[in-house]
């Protein structure tokens, strides 16, 4: 599977977003009559008012932002891999998000690269689009799916390529590795507690490391579709 990927010409990535304000009382009085009716579903589903479902408010676009973007990348050594991470994170987005847009164009703009994250296509990418367009930014070339037939468009999605076809089935990235005996990357926090670590805790550098474990994580995964030996402590990279 996946034997006809050029690994080196394929860009992992994993955000982390948060809530834009640290409580729901502290939302300005517009947008929270607009996340009253957002969180609609949540509520409903759980009985909980708006203020106890506000922490979850970093899923939508519209309400949270990126706090950290994680990619790494393969290059061949040998017969052997090394993999590089490096991340874009911290309180500015539009400073990060304008970073990694440049990494991005710099260097994975050519013909023939691709992007890749685990539920990317629901997720990762729509989000920093949309978070590019609210922040007055460009979106990324390969971002920029708009128009585009869908043999031109390079986005992969690990979960999408586990699903085989099965459009009902969701697979956490955290399932597949401990499918695969891939380390678990969820030995610190996990997604549900990034907004507390960024304002409560307001440890970014905590938040980082965690993203970084999931680009790893997704590294490993493909690697494990193509039926060929994980990457070892050394050879990944953390640039």
């Amino acid at each position: 599977m996946l034997q006809n990927l050029d690994l080196t010409k394929i860009l992992i990535l994993d955000i982390e977003t948060v809530p834009q304000y640290p409580s729901f009382d502290e939302v300005p009085d517009k947008w929270q009559h607009l996340w009253t009716k957002k969180s609609a579903t949540l509520r409903k589903a759980d009985g909980e008012s708006e203020s106890d479902v506000y922490p979850r408010a970093g899923i939508y676009a519209e309400f949270g932002k990126i706090v950290c973007i994680s990619c790494g990348f393969f290059s061949s050594s040998g017969r052997s891999y090394q993999f590089r991470v490096k991340s874009f994170y911290g309180n500015d987005e539009v400073k990060l998000l304008s970073d990694f847009n440049y990494m991005l164009e710099r260097h994975f703009s050519d013909p023939g690269n691709s992007l890749c994250a685990h539920n990317g296509k629901e997720f990762d990418y729509p989000y920093i689009a949309r978070r590019c367009l609210l922040n007055g930014l460009e979106i990324p070339s390969l971002l920029d799916i708009a128009g585009k037939k869908p043999w031109e468009i390079s986005l992969l999605d690990t979960m999408e390529l586990w699903k085989f076809g099965d459009y009902k089935s969701y697979t956490s990235l955290e399932l597949l590795a401990a499918s695969f005996g891939i380390p678990t990357p969820k030995d610190d926090i996990d997604g549900s507690m990034v907004w507390k670590v960024y304002w409560q805790e307001q440890d970014v550098e905590r938040i980082m490391t965690y993203c970084q474990k999931d680009v790893v994580t997704v590294a490993q995964l493909l690697l494990k579709f193509r039926n060929e030996s994980l990457l070892n402590d050394e050879q990944i990279l953390f640039v």
